[in-house]
């Protein structure tokens, strides 16, 4: 991604620029008014296409080729080829976990130490230092998000709420690793140094995540749950279904260990994906058998449970109704909708970065900057405009990355400005986005819409403004030189 050329294109002005973007906005808003939460099972993804052609015909009288746009269509598409088979991974992963009794040991052991009243704040930090370990956002919330999104339902918390605080401290984590790709990816495109970047980065994300934090602190003393008197029951229902125990945890142990060792997502994914299905036939043969629909385990029918779990819709019924909408995967096929998605979001994606769209609304952005403070603000504008346009969290980090390197340096400001407000609006508000990759992977994955947490990720639409407030202010501002903005 480092590598990608940003394609200039000299004779598109800055309204051919944004007819594709301004038809996408109108279209999605109108299709969104008539589907309502149904409009992501299919709608908007032609939409997206709509777009992409709004954009073709931009760029065929522009004199772009149409090789040129599939070209960079393939390659965009090509760019997400991890990501869709993390999401498959996930999707296999969230199967034998439930099948084997970690998704039910977590959610048991969740609703016996969790207070209600203290969830939403300690559903931050757990997701936060679980993030910093990892240096992933994603593998944060297929992992523990899932658990706490089923102990939220089980104490009848908005699940809005507790996707909001899930994302929240796995994107602070995200940020502050030093393991994160987008940690890296970020100095790497402003000419910093990634320790220096960490450093200058707590200025503004320790802030942001402390506000946060106070939220949800606030929201935790003020809702009232609506499933704790049933908590007892609860309990009682899953012993009775599952064996459940602490040595479950071995499962997602592992592949944190993993994770924190430097293993590739994809290998750590897989080992614990396999793991859970080792476990579920030993811990929970009775399961893996009703799944297989037989009496008995056998060998055929153990491999049928375990790959079923992977691969399709499974449920465990209980005798509680909520037990039974919390303990059902989609498996792989139920991540086939969020692969779509980021599909044709790549397609829109790749034809406004090959009729040079993309560039040519970042280069009108830059052109704005006339002050420090008014660059700070093209670049969040660019990120966030990037975000929506080209759907993906990376190239909302390299575009902007590559165009504004040289007008920070030409300002005399160190490259770390540059690179922490790429964090500070590229990485984090990708989640918002519905489309983009991360707001189509994180909504899969939680089973929460990006419009039910939109509001509730704190972190995520506060991280931009607060960069914003300390270039207004010139709060730490540092130059070329050493010093800063503001000292003699």
């Amino acid at each position: 991604m480092e590598e990608q050329p940003i394609i200039e294109n000299k004779e598109l002005n800055i309204w051919e620029a944004l007819i594709p973007v301004i038809v996408l906005v109108i279209l999605l808003s109108f299709n969104v008014s008539v589907f309502g939460d149904d409009a992501l099972s299919g709608s908007n993804q032609f939409i997206l296409l709509l777009g992409g052609a709004v954009a073709a015909i931009v760029g065929f009288m522009n004199k772009v080729s149409y090789e040129r746009m599939i070209e960079e269509v393939a390659n965009n598409i090509k760019s997400t080829t991890e990501a869709i088979l993390i999401l498959l991974f996930v999707g296999a992963l969230a199967g034998t976990w439930l099948i084997s009794g970690v998704i039910p040991s977590m959610i048991f052991y969740g609703l016996k130490i969790l207070n209600p009243t203290i969830f939403l704040p300690a559903t931050v930090v757990i997701c936060s230092i679980i993030s910093i370990a990892t240096g992933s956002s994603w593998t944060t919330s297929a992992t523990v998000g899932i658990a706490l999104i089923g102990i939220g339902q089980a104490i009848g918390i908005p699940l809005g709420m507790v996707a909001g605080a899930v994302l929240s401290g796995a994107y602070f984590g995200d940020k502050m690793s030093p393991l994160s790709d987008t940690t890296n990816l970020a100095p790497a495109m402003a000419g910093g140094e990634l320790f220096t970047h960490i450093r200058y980065m707590a200025y503004t994300t320790v802030p942001t995540i402390t506000v946060t934090l106070i939220a949800f602190i606030i929201i935790g003393l003020t809702i009232e749950p609506t499933g704790v008197a049933d908590t007892k029951t609860l309990l009682g229902a899953m012993e009775q279904q599952f064996y459940i125990s602490p040595i479950l945890f071995l499962v997602p142990a592992v592949v944190i260990f993993l994770i924190v060792r430097k293993t590739k997502p994809l290998i750590a994914l897989l080992a614990g994906t396999l793991l859970g299905g080792v476990f579920a036939v030993v811990f929970q043969p009775d399961v893996v058998a009703a799944i297989a629909e037989t009496e008995t385990l056998s060998f055929t029918s153990a491999y049928l449970g375990v790959m079923k779990a992977m691969t399709v819709d499974v449920a465990v019924e209980t005798d509680n109704a909520l037990l039974n909408d919390l303990f059902s995967s989609g498996g792989m096929a139920g991540m086939l909708g969020t692969i779509w998605l980021i599909l044709c979001a790549m397609v829109f994606g790749g034809i406004m970065d090959a009729i040079g769209a993309l560039a040519r609304i970042s280069r009108s952005l830059l052109d704005m900057a006339q002050s420090t403070f008014s660059l700070f603000a093209s670049t969040v504008a660019s990120c966030l405009a990037l975000n929506v346009t080209a759907s993906d969290q990376y190239l909302a980090i390299v575009v902007p990355g590559k165009m504004f390197a040289k007008a920070y340096e030409d300002r005399g400001l160190a490259p770390e400005n540059l690179s922490r407000t790429l964090e500070d609006s590229g990485t984090v508000t990708s989640v918002l986005v519905p489309w983009n990759t991360c707001g189509a992977y994180q909504s899969g994955v939680l089973g929460v819409s990006v419009a039910d947490y939109f509001i509730y990720a704190i972190f995520n639409y506060l991280s931009p403004f607060m960069t914003l407030i300390f270039a207004a202010f010139q709060i730490k501002i540092r130059q070329m030189n050493g010093k800063y903005l503001g000292e003699e």
